[in-house]
């Protein structure tokens, strides 16, 4: 249909049908577009490109190329909407609108042209789209209230019977005299003026081969805006009259729609409009509603369709609502990412639907396309501690998960896992349908998972802590989002483990049973933890079953304090350490203080104190106890009995030397055994030393401070001793008595490596047995 300007105003007439070209450029590529014939209107929808441009129309017929703008689509009939949540564009074009070629209002032909921005071909496409509708037959009066403007049609079956067409646009014969518009509004003396006048208000009107049209924007003067039945509908008053021969003809043209909005509940969609647009209805007639449709995207869907999408259709004070729950078929719902959160929109373009009649039987049929959508709806999930402590395991409901979303990870006190990893680890996640289209995530960790927080807070009382960090993906954009839960637990009744101690012949011996709880502390020696790799190094004995443990420390391993050290007895002291897990604090401590039989020792003490006791007489039978010093001569035995010595004296007295290396820094004195010899005439005894036997004290420099000014000494640990066995030095004017043995060194409390780690000084609580 032709759309001719005429000094500033629009005339429309009877219409006259002219062929269109119905190809495209064999140059052009096809247009990536979907093209539907719909009850009232054709549906055009295009895919906005990469690029973000959106794509344009322009209108095409024989007389030129029309571009569809928002304020030309508007007055022709076009409707140009965007879906962002798609990402398309929409074209709609009413039967009526300019440019159509129309046969006898039963075939619309149309073509337009696409032009489409496409950043990979460095420009402008340009597409042609036609398309021919058949479409039902229209009723006497029909009324189309789209989102930019509001059109009504009525027959003209037989007034335009005798037009005929002049150079593509259609005018009455040269009986018909000038048209001529009268606007009508309530409270305003109506205005009669010419059509082109119309037009250039904003009042547009045309003749098709057996139909008036009628189409206006909204908000133009002359409209009126009035309540009916609660609902704001906007009026337009319009008669259309011209002289034909000796007659004059006056066509009657109402459009009232509903200003509605809608609004959203939180579950659903809503939209209103009167039961009956009584202002429709002309004087004296009256209207009466006989039937109502509802659909989307421009097709009313029949019942069974209605209640499987659970659209609803209801009359409420005169008003009859439209509704559609949230995320139903037929709309567009999207998912996105909001400062963090998740947020769901929801849009649905409604068609409604309905045949209205008079008195007369006459049929009036209205219909309205609104476009409903929702706010950015937060789906913000929450958490439900459902831990039962006596069970040992933290169990968390996370609900208000919606179906497009995944849990991908989770973060378990700073510690970062996929889902199956940490179900790999012990947890258990399991995914839980809920009613309303969402869904829900339960996880159990045990408390005694790697990653668990355990805490001794008070006397017998421990708490467990898990801090979850879940990491959700939108699908399929993967856009992720979190939430976080908090979680503890408190046991009561809990107390680090203690050992039961007892002394035998060349030891201790620690056991105890097995508790539950017992991940929670570390045994520790000195302080140092007893792990395989420490009782393998200093020669302690570990075994275990299902319910004991048990451990043998054997007599002059690392780890003892001796006290009270005299040639029949000495006491011996061990100490076990529990220590809390995370603090590490000593909180339990579990010594044994055991006597022991003297036989051969030497001790070399944290404070710099060597004692020695050896039996002489397994070197030399004949030697005597009595007649020995250190290198100091003064520095005589405290103790002595028939076989056996006991030295006790300060690693800076009695002539001790010391040697430092990198490592270590060595304390050594003699034991010397001044004996008699014999000559050929009677027996003499010499002050030269015949027998010397070599102890020694080993400390590592680390932990060595030594003091010269106060003659004072200080080490962590323990020194290492050793006993040379004594070899003979005979004096060069005597014959020795015995000839010279072997040299073998002994060691006391000595590790098979050497490590300052193993020099540990322990403060026992000392229970004598």
């Amino acid at each position: 249909m032709a759309f001719g300007v005429v000094s500033g105003g629009v005339l429309f007439l009877c219409a006259v049908s002219f062929a269109l070209h119905d190809q495209q450029s064999p140059s052009l590529p096809q247009v990536p577009v979907e093209v539907e014939c719909k009850d009232r209107s054709l549906f055009i929808s295009v895919d906005i490109p990469s690029s973000g441009v959106e794509p344009r129309f322009e209108a095409v017929d024989a007389t030129g190329v029309y571009p569809v703008t928002d304020l030309y689509g508007a007055r022709c009939g076009y409707t140009y909407s965007v879906d962002p949540l798609l990402g398309r564009v929409v074209l709609r074009a009413s039967y009526f609108s300019c440019h159509t070629d129309n046969q006898n209002d039963e075939v619309f032909t149309f073509m337009f042209g696409v032009i489409i921005t496409d950043d990979e071909r460095g420009g402008e496409l340009f597409f042609n789209v036609s398309k021919t509708c058949v479409v039902s037959p229209f009723s006497p009066r029909e009324i189309i209230c789209e989102e930019n403007y509001m059109e009504v049609s009525v027959t003209t079956d037989p007034l335009c019977s005798t037009a005929s067409s002049v150079k593509g646009f259609s005018v009455p014969r040269s009986s018909v005299e000038a048209w001529q518009v009268m606007l009508r509004q309530d409270g305003r003396q109506s205005e009669v003026m010419s059509t082109e006048d119309a037009a250039a208000l904003g009042y547009f009107i045309m003749i098709t081969p057996g139909r008036l049209v009628f189409r206006t924007t909204f908000g133009q003067p002359y409209a009126s805006v009035k309540m009916v039945s609660g609902v704001a509908v906007e009026v337009i008053q319009a008669t259309v009259f011209f002289r034909q021969n000796w007659m004059v003809v006056m066509l009657e043209l109402v459009a009232s729609c509903s200003l509605d909005e809608g609004f959203f509940d939180g579950y659903r969609l809503y939209w209103r409009t009167p039961a009956v647009m009584t202002p429709l209805a002309v004087p004296p007639s009256e209207l009466r509603s006989e039937s109502i449709g509802v659909g989307v995207n421009g097709e009313i869907l029949d019942e069974q369709n209605l209640i499987d999408r659970g659209y609803s259709v209801t009359l409420s004070e005169g008003a009859v609502v439209s509704s559609i729950p949230l995320a139903s078929v037929g709309g567009t719902r999207k998912s996105l990412v909001i400062d963090g959160m998740y947020h769901e929109l929801y849009t649905v373009q409604l068609t409604y639907q309905q045949k209205l009649v008079d008195q007369n039987g006459v049929d009036t049929k209205y219909n309205a396309f609104q476009k409903m959508a929702t706010p950015a709806i937060p789906r913000i999930p929450f958490s439900i501690n459902q831990t039962t402590p006596e069970e040992q395991v933290f169990t968390v409901y996370l609900g208000n998960i919606p179906f497009d979303v995944e849990l991908m990870s989770l973060e378990l006190n700073g510690q970062e896992f996929s889902v199956s990893t940490a179900m790999q680890m012990g947890c258990t996640i399991n995914r839980v349908p809920q009613d309303n289209n969402t869904f829900a995530y339960i996880i159990r960790v045990p408390f005694d998972a790697q990653f668990v927080v355990k805490e001794h807070i008070a006397e017998s009382v421990l708490k467990y802590s898990l801090e979850i960090k879940w990491t959700l993906n939108i699908l399929p954009q993967m856009e992720p989002y979190y939430y976080f839960s908090s979680l503890s637990a408190v046991i009561h009744d809990v107390v680090p483990p203690i050992f039961n101690a007892m002394c035998a012949n060349n030891g201790m011996r620690f056991m105890r049973a097995y508790q539950e709880y017992d991940y929670l502390w570390d045994i520790v020696i000195g302080h140092y933890p007893l792990t395989q790799q420490l009782v393998s190094e200093r020669g302690y004995i570990m075994s275990n079953d299902s319910n004991t443990f048990i451990l043998d420390v054997p007599l002059f391993t690392i780890g003892y304090l001796y006290e009270n050290i005299t040639l029949q007895q000495f006491y011996g002291s061990f100490e076990l350490l529990t220590r809390n897990a995370k603090t590490l604090e000593i909180e339990q401590s579990s010594g044994k203080c055991c006597l022991f039989q003297t036989t051969e020792l030497l001790v070399c003490s944290a404070e710099g104190v060597m004692t020695v006791v050896s039996d002489i007489t397994k070197a030399v039978p004949t030697a005597d106890p009595a007649r020995t010093t250190l290198l100091d001569p003064s520095c005589r035995p405290q103790e002595t009995d028939e076989t056996r010595v006991l030295f006790s004296f300060g690693l800076n007295t009695c002539g001790t030397r010391f040697q430092v290396d990198q490592q270590y820094v060595t304390y050594e004195n003699e034991i010397i055994f001044h004996e008699l010899y014999s000559t050929d005439s009677k027996p003499v005894i010499t002050r030269d030393a015949a027998y010397r036997m070599t102890v020694r004290c080993i400390y590592p420099v680390r932990g060595t401070e030594s003091l010269f000014v106060d003659w004072k000494f200080r080490a962590e640990a323990p020194g290492i001793g050793q006993i040379k066995d004594p070899v003979i030095v005979p004096p060069q004017v005597f014959k020795p008595m015995q000839t010279q043995k072997q040299t073998v060194l002994k060691t006391y409390q000595a590790a098979p490596a050497m490590k300052p780690a193993e020099y540990v000084r322990v403060r026992p609580n000392r229970v004598h047995q």
